[in-house]
């Protein structure tokens, strides 16, 4: 027979009433329960733990060693509990955030000063990455992506916005009003990125397109078109950052969704960044999606 950690509490309120009937009051139990649990956990230890006398119970020597180091245990439990509790409570502490690199570098960190005066305890790791990293294996804490995920039941997502995609080009390239994006030089992916919507959207609206450069990164593009090596079709994110012309009114969009771990959700740390990125998102809902950017001109004949 193994002793029954929860009888502790037990045995803690047994010295300190005296009686069956005060502990059973104060546990909220049955007298006849408290008199068996006392015989179960003297069995397991094979010591004495009480006796009676005149109707009253007193620790014995062994007894009273157990009740020495179980105020001193119950001491401990409360109070690691409540620093958990403390902790989890607190915006403080480390979270992974992860999200593709132009995101972070181009609209993320210039938001970070003010997230840092909000939560000054807050210990934020950024990850760029366009791999959907694993939540599973503790590889992030929030995900900022680009497109829905497959279902997961241990996942929360939200929908937090639009990215939108316009044709750029550099001032100095001299793109003409009426001239046809057949007749320029672009940029595109390289076909390891073959698979993303604004790589599609390359083959499928210029098929003829003479592609002169192909790039893994989207800080490539941008600096190749500001370099004036061709067009390109960029978030509207980067293109305006950069200082490019806009050649198209917006062509292309693709959804933010926010992850987030179910089992992290309660925690406040991961809540109030994952609300705090929402907050902010939405708000700079017409320059994500590229509806704010006035001066955009389209050649004629460019495809639709």
């Amino acid at each position: 027979m193994s002793f029954d950690w929860n009888d502790i509490p037990l045995l803690l309120a047994l010295a300190r009433q005296g009686t069956l009937a005060a502990t059973a009051r104060e546990l909220g139990i049955n007298p006849t329960t408290v008199g068996r649990r006392l015989q179960g956990a003297e069995q397991a230890l094979q010591a004495r733990l009480f006796l009676r006398e005149n109707g009253r119970y007193r620790p014995t020597s062994a007894g009273a060693v157990l009740i020495e180091r179980a105020a001193a245990l119950q001491g401990d439990v409360r109070g690691m509990l409540s620093a958990a509790r403390e902790e989890d409570r607190r915006v403080a502490g480390t979270v992974r955030l992860t999200s593709v690199e132009f995101l972070i570098a181009h609209w993320l960190v210039p938001q970070l000063p003010d997230l840092r005066a909000l939560h000054p305890g807050l210990d934020l790791q950024l990850i760029g990455d366009n791999r959907d990293l694993s939540f599973t294996r503790h590889e992030a804490d929030l995900a900022l992506r680009l497109a829905r995920p497959q279902q997961d039941a241990a996942l929360v997502m939200r929908k937090v916005g639009e990215l939108g995609y316009a044709v750029y080009a550099a001032a100095e390239l001299g793109v003409a009003a009426g001239a046809s994006w057949q007749e320029w030089p672009w940029l595109g992916y390289d076909d390891s990125l073959g698979h993303l919507p604004e790589a599609r959207w390359l083959r499928q609206q210029c098929p003829a397109a003479d592609v002169r450069l192909r790039v893994t990164a989207l800080t490539s593009l941008q600096r190749a078109c500001q370099a004036g090596l061709g067009l390109a079709l960029l978030p509207c994110l980067l293109g305006e950052a950069g200082g490019l012309q806009r050649c198209s009114p917006v062509l292309l969009h693709r959804e933010l969704w926010l992850l987030c771990h179910r089992d992290l959700r309660r925690t406040l740390r991961f809540r109030a960044l994952a609300d705090w990125l929402a907050a902010r998102l939405q708000a700079d809902a017409g320059r994500l999606a590229g509806v704010s950017a006035g001066g955009a001109r389209q050649p004629a004949g460019a495809a639709q």
